[in-house]
């Protein structure tokens, strides 16, 4: 081979007196003036090398940059006694170089620094730094391991949905524009003036058209396109997805072919501890009340209860005024700090929240609200709570997501969530409506979802009493993903979008393919897409989702690196029949 016979992880003490050739980038350089020692980086590992003065190779490195490109020829050697380093594959040798070719020399941005950031560093770095200089940051050990990672977790859920008797196919980039969900990217036509292709968001109903002809059992890392802003855990613009979809299947059955999946995934790359298959069940009203959220982290122990019945017997007028009282035990809460309560006060109030009450269940109780508190009442919020004595009592009056957010912040206070550990569970039973900022009945969820009781339940039951068969897989709190059983019948699917303010023309309109395909036969069928990139920043743990993504855009939806999005010439507007109209 040209530039190399190894990889820079390859060589061993058992190649010791043989001849090597490595390429890749120079990563340290230690000068000792009779002799150099360059640590050299491929995408694979790390091998010393090593040049005497007496080499002419060390004229040509003495001022070479780090990150430079160069090849290098010499012979393996053992590292001398107390030199080896455990830590490092190639830690036992050497290669002493006799003749080395730069290959590709760094240039000095300045005369202080010749590269925008160290890349042999875990120092933090400011993120538009790293996105501006994209290229740079992925050669960084922590990212690079990310990014090979995802790309073996791709691979293995490839090979565990084709073991499964799934059938991988692609479905189209170029589609309509959706009225459902978040906005759609357009894409303008050439040829059709005045109308544009939309980016997927999913590939939702063309994988339910798979089903319509017969696939049964279809997979897909699907690229979804959602002009939305960035979270934590979520990428604006584009992200990737594990879309599935089964034909003839019920809930259940879904839930059974896909938890070994999520399972042998997660075991597979990491060694703490998975929730085994059959993952919990959790109603969506339950989870609600239990844990503030459909979004449950069920590795913290803390539940919240409705104690609205008790709390409306105490003579406090935040209680008296209070729709809802929602309570936490904290158990032993009576030897916790003041910084404690003033933490979790903080984050009620963050929530929008006017406060937070508690008390301590002691003898005489303690805190803010013991004053107001008759004995038969701090007996009745114990029993309520299933408190003991000293544990203390925090109440919330106000909506389940502020109580969610108290109970997040007291279980990380407290160090009591469970450590190396994931924690799976669906939440299911999601309401099929809910009333918009206009109190207008609209859709909760996903709109192609099948209404438990059908067409009948459609018909008769009030629209927000109505639940969908859809669900949710969460893990560690993190949603990574929708599905449901699909509403495969034309006659459900136009009541359904009727409720919710739809007229038939319209639904013929929008959904008029899908529509059609039901009208000629379509199976029960069901899904869910997991995201790809939410099950990487987990196994990766990391916080932020661009850690494991490739070439991520920021916050703003930029790309930095490539200048995206920018203006295009005036040329290509013609073309395409646009003008742009300025704010």
């Amino acid at each position: 081979m040209t530039y190399r016979t190894h990889k820079c992880n390859e060589l061993r003490a058992s190649d010791v007196g043989s001849r090597a050739i490595l390429s890749g980038w120079v990563q340290k350089k230690r000068d000792h003036g009779t002799m150099m020692f360059i640590d050299l980086r491929d995408h694979y590992g790390i091998t010393q090398l090593l040049i005497t003065n007496t080499s002419a190779a060390y004229a040509e490195l003495k001022n070479i940059k780090l990150e430079s490109v160069i090849r290098a020829e010499g012979n393996v050697v053992a590292r001398t006694a107390g030199n080896q380093n455990a830590n490092l594959a190639t830690g036992e040798i050497e290669v002493d170089i006799e003749q080395v070719e730069i290959l590709s020399e760094v240039e000095p941005l300045s005369d202080v620094e010749a590269l925008p950031f160290p890349i042999a560093t875990a120092a933090d770095i400011p993120e538009e730094i790293r996105l501006r200089y994209r290229f740079l940051d992925l050669r960084r050990e922590k990212m690079h391991r990310n990014i090979v990672m995802r790309s073996q977790i791709i691979s293995s859920i490839r090979r565990r949905m084709t073991e499964a008797g799934f059938m991988e196919i692609q479905t189209p980039i170029l589609t309509s524009s959706s009225p459902e969900g978040a906005r759609d990217y357009l894409v303008p036509s050439r040829k059709h003036v005045g109308k544009f292709y939309a980016l997927p968001q999913a590939p939702q109903q063309f994988k339910q058209l798979l089903m319509v002809a017969g696939f049964d059992r279809y997979f897909q890392i699907a690229p979804c396109f959602r002009d939305e802003d960035a979270r934590a855990d979520r990428s604006p613009g584009e992200f990737y997805q594990l879309d599935v979809e089964l034909s003839f299947v019920t809930r259940d059955e879904i839930f059974a072919s896909i938890e070994p999946v999520m399972y042998g995934v997660f075991r597979e790359f990491s060694d703490w501890d998975v929730t085994p298959p059959p993952f919990p069940r959790i109603p969506y009203a339950e989870s609600m009340m239990k844990y503030g959220t459909d979004k449950p982290d069920l590795r913290n122990p803390l539940v919240i209860v409705d104690v609205t019945d008790a709390a409306k017997r105490v003579d406090f007028a935040a209680f008296a005024n209070a729709k809802t009282v929602r309570a936490i035990r904290i158990p032993n809460g009576g030897a916790q700090s003041r910084k404690f309560f003033d933490t979790v006060t903080d984050a009620a109030k963050s929530a929008g929240a006017g406060g937070l009450a508690y008390v301590i269940a002691s003898d005489p109780p303690r805190g803010p609200l013991a004053k107001f508190l008759k004995p038969e009442n701090v007996q009745e919020l114990m029993q309520a709570t299933s408190s003991e004595a000293n544990d203390a009592i925090l109440f919330i009056a106000g909506e389940a997501n502020i109580a969610g957010i108290v109970r997040t912040r007291a279980g990380e206070q407290l160090n009591l969530i469970e450590p190396n550990a994931y924690r799976f569970c669906w939440v299911v039973d999601y309401p099929f409506y809910e009333l918009d900022d206009e109190g207008n009945i609209a859709f909760s969820h996903n709109p192609f979802s099948m209404p438990v009781g059908g067409l009948d339940a459609l018909e008769n039951k009030p629209p927000l009493e109505i639940v969908a068969d859809q669900y949710d897989i969460v893990c560690n709190g993190i949603e990574l993903s929708s599905g449901a059983v699909r509403n495969h019948r034309p006659d459900v699917m136009i009541k359904a979008f009727e409720l919710a303010g739809y007229s038939k023309e319209a639904v013929v309109d929008r959904f008029g393919a899908m529509l059609n395909a039901f009208r000629f036969g379509a199976p029960p069928h069901g899904g869910l897409a997991p995201g790809i990139d939410r099950i990487v920043m987990l196994l990766a743990n990391e916080v932020n989702i661009r850690e494991v993504i490739t070439f991520p855009l920021n916050q703003q939806g930029l790309d930095l690196m490539m200048n995206a999005p920018n203006y295009v010439m005036e040329k290509q507007l013609k073309e395409l029949h646009i003008r742009v109209v300025e704010e």
